[in-house]
């Protein structure tokens, strides 16, 4: 047992929450960075025990072109703000990883710019991929190199090149011993080289016991990336694209299926085969923004809690806040957050109240971290699962439609549990437990033991109201809309309504059309995912991917990329 299995996340985009400006002017320091150190307690009060941080170091502009890997970006501060900011974090308990651009570099990089002083007696001509000195650019260099994405700002690494791999491990090694951090996430990994990927954790397994690295992937038979030689876990972006659009279709199917999928991508161990899970992060839409129905916030993160994985929440989503993808711009996704009109959130924001009680109900249950996943009900608009480990049985229960539903499901071998969102304690009998499921809501039922009791207050009912955060702090002011008012009170006494019943027949058909509907949609939004990372996305860019329904012309077309 790791760190990292039990680890949630919370994600920051330092430069856009701190209010950096867009360009770099490689001046002075500025040290906003230490504008962050207030908001690692209020990351340890709503449950979140890791900081996924980055970029961070000097870069161009969006942090992701750099032109110093063992530079703080001067718009952030000095190395001794992150040395300090990291301190901070680890005096209270919590880990921290960065962000790793080994993929490329930006055009101001010592070895680029070597190449375009000396040409072809740079000693750096091989750090880069197919430098090409018969060609040009639009920066008219008077030679042309491989990119990343089409974009000639990100020059591409030749991570063949044993030099290259070297630099960059010298650099991992350098992150450690200069500001101890615990673990990188690899931007681009899925473009990555697979032995440059092995030399990584190699270097990750001398460096610091525990020693995480995850890798950005947004597409693909995770596997692939995730083992003993590689990576300890990626990105889940098909669970992502699962999670809001199971909701917002009032699918179940689709979101059980692809859990089911990648428990079995991962020989249905849950302690070997970590995924990162999110609903939102710096390249996607807010999941306030996604959800059709407000109300759903709450089940989407539930299950964002409670399945298989690492969970790992978006700084400022904690609040409700909205973020929409614009046609050249990502800062709406990035914005500067003032904590101070936050302050409250814990008592005054349904959001963050919720957000608290689903780390506190993580950290209470083992099962939660390292419990198999059993499915136990699955209908459109209902679905129950149940994690189990070491004796210990959780089960999840959550409904997304706008009437309370009744669940008589299998539990565990105790007499009986209690809901970590309402406080509600439920009886055993026959072996079964029947809950009411309130309307776009749910709970998590933990068994009742002489542990429980014991740390009781960690279980305290949660009065949820899903309605606009009183302020979203977004640099564009939009406003965010208000939601239809919910509440989850505590559980009612079990109803005698019966429990549906779906035919098994219908419910195998239901599975494979929603699966494979899910599977172009999935393979679509990876598509548009990338596009919108590599540059603007025209209408007609869109609706070219959406026309195009074929499985194998997508898979070629994300190909295509690399």
């Amino acid at each position: 047992m790791a760190w990292y299995d039990e680890a949630i996340f919370y994600h920051i985009y330092p430069l856009g929450l701190t209010g950096a400006p867009k360009e770099n002017a490689y001046g002075e320091p500025e040290h906003r960075l230490n504008t962050l150190l207030p908001w690692i307690d209020h990351i340890k009060n709503i449950g979140c025990n890791a900081i996924y941080i980055g970029p961070l170091f000097e870069s161009v502009g969006h942090g992701y072109e750099t032109t110093d890997y063992k530079k703080l970006d001067s718009r952030l501060g000095d190395n001794q703000d992150l040395k300090n900011f990291v301190a901070e974090c680890h005096k209270k308990e919590i880990k921290v990883i960065f962000d790793g651009v080994f993929n490329h570099t930006g055009r101001d990089f010592f070895a680029f710019k070597d190449i375009k002083e000396k040409r072809e007696s740079s000693p750096y001509r091989d750090w880069y991929c197919n430098v090409n000195f018969g060609g040009n650019n639009e920066y008219n260099d008077g030679f042309c190199y491989d990119n990343w994405g089409g974009y000639n700002l990100l020059v591409k690494l030749n991570q063949r090149n044993p030099a290259v791999k070297d630099y960059i491990c010298d650099v991992i090694r350098f992150w450690v011993s200069e500001f101890d951090v615990d673990g990188i996430r690899l931007d681009a990994a899925d473009v990555l080289d697979f032995d440059f990927m092995k030399a990584l954790r190699h270097v990750a397994n001398e460096v610091k016991p525990d020693f995480w690295l995850m890798g950005e992937v947004i597409h693909g038979d995770y596997s692939r990336w995730v083992n003993e030689g590689t990576l300890h876990s990626v990105t889940n972006y098909q669970l992502h694209k699962a999670l809001y659009s199971g909701h917002n279709d009032h699918n179940f199917f689709e979101i059980a299926h692809t859990v089911k999928r990648l428990y079995e991508m991962g020989s249905n161990n849950p302690n070997g085969f970590k995924l990162y899970n999110f609903v939102d992060n710096h390249d996607v839409e807010r999941i306030y923004t996604k959800l059709n129905n407000k109300a759903h916030f709450t089940p989407v993160h539930i299950l964002l809690y409670t399945l298989p994985g690492i969970p790992s929440l978006y700084y400022g989503s904690e609040f409700g806040i909205e973020g929409r993808k614009e046609k050249f711009s990502d800062a709406s996704l990035r914005p500067a957050l003032n904590l101070e009109e936050y302050k409250n959130a814990l008592t005054d924001n349904s959001f963050t109240a919720l957000i608290a009680a689903l780390g506190r109900a993580r950290q209470h249950s083992k099962a939660l971290s390292y419990g198999d996943y059993r499915e136990l009900k699955l209908m459109n608009r209902q679905y129950a699962f149940s994690r189990n480990f070491e004796g210990e049985s959780v089960v999840v229960t959550v409904n997304n439609d706008d009437s309370d539903f009744t669940m008589t499901l299998p539990a565990g071998n105790v007499a009986e549990y209690i809901g970590a969102l309402s406080g509600q304690k439920i009886r055993v009998e026959n072996g079964n437990i029947c809950v009411n499921v309130k309307a776009n809501s749910g709970d998590i039922w933990l068994p009742v033991t002489n542990s429980t009791c014991e740390k009781q207050p960690v279980i305290t009912p949660v009065e949820l109201h899903v309605e606009d955060a009183t302020k979203t702090a977004l640099q564009d002011n939009t406003t965010v809309q208000k939601a239809p008012d919910t509440v989850v009170t505590p559980v009612a006494p079990p109803q005698t309504t019966p429990v549906n019943v779906v035919n098994t027949d219908e419910k195998t058909t239901a599975i494979s059309e929603d699966f494979e509907k899910g599977k172009i949609a999935g393979l679509q939004e990876a598509i548009l995912a990338i596009m919108e990372k590599n540059g603007p996305v025209t209408d007609q860019m869109r609706k070219d991917v959406k026309d195009n329904i074929y499985h194998d012309s997508l898979i070629n077309w994300i190909k295509s990329f690399r």
